[in-house]
């Protein structure tokens, strides 16, 4: 068209074509047509083959990150629970750890309590049971402290036995606590017999490391029959400790060709060390009659001593 004209009609490159409206209709005719046709003739389904066959590919490497994403928030998961359970596993075994610690202490405790009671049978002596409470801080002696004292009837001087035999004897007594010295005491002495040849002696309390044992039974000709093995209870005749009760065990003999005496090591059958229940005694001196006063010396055999 000239220049500067008056038409005004569009291009024909702006030109429309069919109305929404027949294209809309065109359309929905065409999808219905394809649908019954796909239903009657299944013409699409090749079609549906060959795109999923070409587009599979790119379906797999766009599902890769999603795929891998998932697989790593798993591991994690699977990680974090397996620690967890770790964590609890350990704990459960500390624990089943500490209760049979516990029923381990409990059965060693009783199969004292068991034995101790059995000893207290034995002995014909009044006796009660005290706990050993704790050990004193003195460093020079040995010694442990009892939960009876006078108020529970525990008397100064009473012996003092483990499941085992002699533990030791009550040298202070307070209200409500006892303090007893322990035979390996370097101050504490105790009439024993040797049950095999019948010999008396007394055992004293030896707490030096390198001596063995704990105790040491002095006095002892060098020719004495003492041997290693021989099993050593109380005389009974210091009227503190009953008869027949076990003392200790001889561990080692030494005789020297410069001494009269020879050096009888001993180790005592009580547990010195982690003692926890006890059997406190009545001192003997108690139930042993006073000594009888002498007789009276007639006056006729006094006129005759004086002629």
């Amino acid at each position: 068209m000239p220049l500067g004209t008056l038409e005004r009609s569009a291009p024909p490159f702006f030109k429309q074509g069919p109305s929404a409206l027949s294209r809309l209709a065109l359309y929905s005719a065409l999808a219905l047509f394809l649908m019954v046709a796909d239903v009657r003739f299944k013409l699409t389904g090749p079609f549906r083959q060959a795109v999923s066959t070409v587009l599979y590919p790119v379906q797999w490497l766009m599902l890769q990150p999603v795929e891998f994403a998932g697989r790593g928030a798993g591991y994690f998961q699977d990680l974090k629970t397996a620690q967890q359970d770790a964590d609890t596993a350990r704990s459960k075994m500390a624990q089943m750890s500490e209760r049979a610690s516990q029923a381990e202490q409990l059965l060693l405790e009783n199969d004292r309590l068991r034995k101790l009671l059995a000893l207290r049978e034995r002995v014909s002596t009044p006796s009660q049971a005290a706990e050993v409470i704790y050990d004193t801080a003195d460093p020079y002696t040995r010694r442990v402290v009892l939960d009876k004292g006078q108020l529970g009837g525990v008397e100064l001087g009473a012996p003092v036995l483990d499941e085992a035999g002699i533990l030791g004897q009550v040298t202070r007594v307070f209200p409500m606590l006892s303090e007893v010295t322990l035979l390996v005491d370097r101050d504490q002495a105790i009439p024993v017999l040797n049950i095999r040849t019948g010999a008396r002696g007394v055992a004293y309390g030896d707490p030096v490391a390198g001596n063995e044992g704990g105790m040491e039974l002095r006095f002892m000709p060098a020719n004495a029959d003492v041997r290693e093995g021989d099993l050593l209870t109380t005389s009974g005749v210091d009227g503190l400790y009953p008869s027949g009760l076990p003392v200790a065990k001889v561990v080692r003999v030494e005789r020297r060709a410069d001494s009269a005496f020879a050096r009888i090591y001993c180790a005592p059958l009580a547990q010195v060390q982690g003692a926890r229940h006890v059997v406190v005694l009545k001192p003997l001196s108690g139930h042993i009659p006073e000594r009888p006063e002498p007789a009276p010396v007639p006056s006729s055999s006094k006129k005759g001593r004086h002629k």
